[in-house]
């Protein structure tokens, strides 16, 4: 398989809202680093690299650039409202791992935004034959692990302390997995399989 760049752009009505869901590219990293800036500093401490940084920003685009990292931007007029990113190190001893980073604009939760990032996310898995997928968040991130874990997503291990907020409190992280193929064989069973088409 192949990753299947003609899905993009494409475009969702949620609630009233037109979005456009298209591929990243390394041009758009001032307008995702304007969007992380209005997220509440809590959102971004799942990530491995604080992106409110501009240097990360930029290994982010490079990545990008370079096909280590696969991301999608969710566009509301000329404004980001959503990002994904698969990630994965050909050159571990994973190649067959990816990891998977959602953020969502606070005022675009529950609308249906983020489950559709996470199974665009699955179909590009897919296309790049990752066998695993893993996301992480703070352990109070209820409603993030709850879309997750009704996609499939199940624990696979609790991390204590594993990061410090800007004020130096520490938060455990909490690690889900989805095993890409199991889940591709369930989408057929019950119907489903057209995320993959």
């Amino acid at each position: 398989m192949t990753l299947d760049t003609s899905r993009y752009p494409m475009t969702l009505d949620l609630d009233g809202d037109k979005i456009d869901i298209r591929l990243m590219t390394p041009e758009d990293k001032e307008a995702v680093s304007a969007f992380a800036a209005d997220l509440p500093p809590h959102d971004l401490l799942f990530l491995r690299r604080n992106i409110s940084e501009p240097k990360v920003m930029a290994a982010w685009a490079r990545d990008i650039d370079e096909g280590a990292i696969h991301s999608l931007v969710a566009m509301k007029g000329d404004k980001v409202v959503g990002t994904t990113a698969v990630v994965r190190d050909e050159y571990s001893w994973s190649p067959h791992l990816g990891e998977l980073r959602v953020l969502v604009a606070t005022d675009m939760r529950k609308n249906g935004l983020g489950r559709k990032l996470i199974e665009e996310s699955f179909v590009m898995a897919l296309g790049l034959e990752l066998e695993k997928l893993i996301a992480q968040m703070t352990v109070d991130q209820r409603g993030a692990i709850e879309v997750f874990e009704t996609m499939g997503f199940t624990g696979e291990a609790l991390l204590k302390d594993h990061v410090k907020d800007q004020a130096g409190e520490k938060h455990d992280i909490v690690i889900l997995a989805l095993d890409v193929a199991r889940a591709d064989a369930q989408n057929a069973l019950f119907g489903t399989a057209e995320l993959a088409d």
